[in-house]
Order: structure tokens, then C-alpha cells, then sequence
């Protein structure tokens, strides 16, 4: 974020999801960014992601944790729509969504008359949104070709924390918006109040494949820097409860579902008082 040179390391964390692998955090000494450190190659990165352990590719339903994941999603995608909706003062318009997944959320937006273009990069994952939705989603390097000034909602919806060039791709969310759009952002938040609880075994952490691990405050710097002007910021309480479920079972607890419940539940009185520790947040961004 800012260019220094003078990394402190932060914690090391431990890959639950697929390889069982251990990666270090670093954070910046100057600007307090923190980071994933010598996270996997481009082109080694995505055997990573290929287990039916990771939702939001798979869309697996398995277990009592991925079963309440699916039922949450039905309600926030909901939540998300409104919110796009108020934040960019229309009903209707061009949206672009990145990071689509399995494409659940471009297809809500379908159904609620916007013009909708999606990018994934999993194959898998963009033929599950093809055969379950007739949706044709564009693969990521379609993102170059798109025409600039040509979208008035650009949404990423726990996105962000996994694109390698970042620097690149907020410059490159500002030529592709136009001058009176909104950009949404959601990531999960390393200052929360789980993520404080449980360190190192946070889920959220979720290495290698999150690679940049954003606070309420180096997001807004992020923004800033690529031309946005932070418009508004939301809390996503219902995110602690599954982090915490997951980190439960990360750790080898008895009782994972009743204990992370009970964790979840601490979270959410948290961002009642201050929704800057709320599990994940969401970030809506306006161009300068």
C-alpha cells in the first residue's frame, strides 16, 4: 500500500481448508498492512482452491456449518441487493459483479432487471453458474476488454482479500466505473472482534488463498489512493458466526456448531457498540 520496506511478522497460520501447509503473516511497520507472505505463484495458487471444502466454488452442502452457510447466503443476498440499489440511487442499471463464484448473486440481480456482466476465474465454477443458471460469465481476463466508464455498480463480494495485482485492479475498478457509480466492496475484517479472539486459527485468515487481510482503516487508505472517496461502511454480523464454527472445528473443539454459536453471538453484541469490529464489512466506495 505504501511502498515500504520494513516488514514485521505477524503470526503464522495454517491452511485448513486443503494442504494442511503453514504461511506467514507479515504487516507493514509504516502503514500497518498486513499480508499474506510469499503466498503461492499464479499459476500454483489454484490447487488450492480445487476441494469441495471451499463453498463458494464447490457450492457443497454438506455438513450442518456448509448447510447454514447456504441459508445465510439466501438471506444477505437479499440485503445486498437493497443495499446496491440505495447506494447507487436506482433500481435498475449496469453492474458488474467480479469474483462471481458459482453466480448467485448476478442472477438475483437478472431477475431484478439490471444488465449484468459477471468475471470468475475458477472454470469450475463459472460451468456451474452456466448449467445451473444459463449464465455466461466472462473468464478474468476478460476484465481488460470491458469499456471504461461503463458500469454504475461494481460489486466484489469477498473478493478483494484474493486478486494477486491489487494495485492494478483498484485502478482498474476506477477506469471501469462511471463518474456517478458506486463501488462495493466486502472483505473480512483482521480488527474484529473473532479475529482478535482467536489469533492464528482465525478462518477468515483462510491462507494462501486470502492474500491481503484488510482493516476498516487500510481499506479506506486503499481507496484513497486509487481515486475513491469512502461513501459508507456496513457490518456483516452474520459472517462471525460461520468463521467462528469453522475456527471452532479448525481447532479440534468438541462441539464446534454450539461453541462457535456462542462466539458468533459475542461478535455480534461487538458490532453492535462499534460496527468497525464486525467480522466482515462492507465498504461502499465513490470515485473522487
Amino acid at each position: 500500500m505504501c511502498g515500504g520496506t520494513r516488514l514485521e511478522p505477524a503470526l503464522t497460520c495454517v491452511d485448513h481448508c486443503a494442504s494442511g501447509e503453514a504461511f506467514h503473516l507479515c504487516r507493514c511497520h509504516d502503514c500497518g498492512f498486513l499480508f499474506t507472505q510469499d503466498f503461492p505463484a499464479a499459476d500454483e495458487i489454484g490447487r488450492y482452491y480445487e476441494t469441495p471444502a471451499y463453498v463458494p466454488h464447490s457450492d457443497t452442502r454438506k455438513g450442518l456449518v456448509n448447510k447454514l452457510y447456504h441459508s445465510v447466503r439466501s438471506h444477505m443476498l437479499k440485503r445486498k441487493a437493497r443495499l446496491v440499489a440505495r447506494e447507487a440511487h436506482r433500481d435498475t442499471g449496469r453492474l458488474l459483479d467480479i469474483g462471481t463464484g458459482t453466480g448467485y448473486f448476478p442472477v438475483l440481480m437478472l431477475r431484478r432487471g439490471w444488465q449484468v456482466d459477471a468475471v470468475e476465474k475458477n472454470d469450475g465454477a463459472r460451468r456451474f453458474a452456466k448449467e445451473h443458471f444459463g449464465l455466461d460469465v466472462l473468464p478474468e481476463q476478460a476484465l481488460q476488454t470491458l469499456d471504461a466508464e461503463s458500469y454504475d455498480v461494481i460489486t466484489l463480494w469477498h473478493v478483494m482479500e484474493h486478486i494477486e495485482p491489487l494495485n492494478e485492479l483498484w485502478q482498474r475498478l476506477n477506469t471501469l466505473l462511471a463518474p456517478k457509480g458506486v463501488l462495493v466492496v466486502a472483505v473480512p475484517n483482521a480488527s474484529s472482534f473473532d479475529a482478535d479472539r482467536y489469533g492464528a486459527y482465525w478462518a477468515a485468515y483462510d491462507v494462501p488463498r486470502h492474500l491481503w487481510h484488510f482493516t476498516p482503516g487500510t481499506i479506506q487508505r486503499f481507496g484513497t489512493k486509487h481515486g475513491f472517496i469512502l461513501a459508507g461502511r456496513y457490518p456483516m454480523p452474520f459472517d462471525a458466526f460461520y468463521v467462528s464454527m469453522l475456527t471452532e472445528r479448525y481447532m479440534h473443539h468438541t462441539l464446534p456448531f454450539v461453541r462457535g454459536m456462542m462466539a458468533g453471538t459475542m461478535a455480534w453484541l461487538a458490532s453492535l457498540v462499534r460496527k468497525e469490529r464486525s467480522s466482515s464489512m462492507i465498504y461502499v466506495f465513490r470515485k473522487k
